[in-house]
């Protein structure tokens, strides 16, 4: 069953799916595939590539969608298998019919949590792109997009957008609808520097499980946003210790640095934010730290795979581009 507010649900005959994508080694000069804008009414997809989600959650985001776009999604959306939102198989055929369709505009997902790497060995994408909209783990499908030359919004999943200020919503509209739209997100200097290049990233622990494979988004010439919740810094600092021994750091013009709730040690002495400004001194990179971007009360959208400049003297990462045209 398709739920359409307002409308009935039709499907196609014949899926026109191309075949795997072949992922290229791409650098941060490469001009990405851009989706087409949304308008108010257009029906959305909404999917769940990674774990089950609270229903009342769920409602709450939803009927932020509802009120600008006819959201439609299948019956298997609330389907559970143990900590993912049903099986892989089924995951992966909910996410290829909901990237295909002719009838809808974009791809929300319900929720994160862990799942969406499952599906990226057997991701095909359509020629036809579409904007794909989500954070957390949704990172492992922004990766294999970028890593396909295509841009994504790293924004509100249905269930963390119900929790937030109607100014998230608006500007997350916005950006669909505009290709106009230029985000500026505000945080704190860390290391001083302007850097311009691609920003690819999304959630640190995601992220550095994509180094090694086809999945991992271009970081030549690249500005690297990343952002986690509830990992100790001892934990963040490994993760960087990662990203640094497979030499993506030195790949890198910046690093863009978002909210980490819950990553402070309890009675430790230290934050996650002071051990982190320490790795990014350390590596010397043009940083900011603090951007309105996380699992917390301000999650702000904002384009993967569009240009911007970082200006870590005043703290900004400006967007140059929008996420759609």
């Amino acid at each position: 069953m398709i739920w359409i507010p307002g409308g009935q649900a039709h499907f196609p005959t014949n899926w026109e799916i191309s075949r795997p994508t072949t992922v290229f080694a791409l650098s941060s000069a490469t001009v990405m595939l851009r989706p087409a804008a949304l308008r108010p009414g257009d029906a959305v997809s909404i999917v769940a590539p990674s774990s089950p989600f609270d229903r009342e959650a769920f409602a709450r985001g939803l009927e932020r969608i509802a009120a600008r776009y006819r959201p439609v999604f299948e019956d298997s959306l609330f389907s559970g298998e143990r900590y993912l939102a049903g099986s892989d198989a089924l995951r992966l055929e909910e996410l290829h019919r909901a990237l295909a369709r002719p009838d809808t505009r974009a791809v929300f997902c319900a929720r994160g949590g862990y799942g969406a790497m499952r599906l990226l060995s057997g991701l095909r994408l359509p020629e036809v792109c579409k904007p794909l909209v989500g954070f957390s783990d949704v990172t492992a499908l922004h990766g294999a997009l970028q890593a396909a030359g295509r841009t994504s919004i790293h924004g509100p999943v249905i269930t963390h957008l119900g929790t937030l200020d109607e100014s998230t919503a608006t500007g997350l509209f916005e950006l669909l609808e505009s290709p106009e739209t230029r985000v500026v997100l505000q945080g704190r200097p860390v290391v001083p520097g302007i850097a311009e290049g691609l920003v690819v990233g999304g959630n640190l622990s995601v992220l550095t499980r994509l180094v090694g494979t086809p999945f991992l988004p271009p970081l030549d010439g690249a500005i690297l946003f990343f952002e986690d919740v509830g990992e100790r810094p001892y934990r963040l600092d490994r993760m960087w210790q990662h990203l640094s021994l497979s030499g993506a750091l030195r790949r890198l013009a910046g690093i863009a640095m978002g909210a980490f709730e819950g990553c402070d040690e309890k009675d430790g002495g230290w934050t996650a934010e002071e051990i982190l400004g320490e790795l990014a001194r350390a590596a010397n990179l043009p940083c900011v730290i603090g951007l309105p971007v996380g699992h917390g009360k301000a999650n702000r959208a904002f384009p993967l795979g569009a240009r911007a400049r970082l200006d870590a003297q005043s703290g900004t990462l400006c967007f140059l581009e929008g996420a759609v045209q």
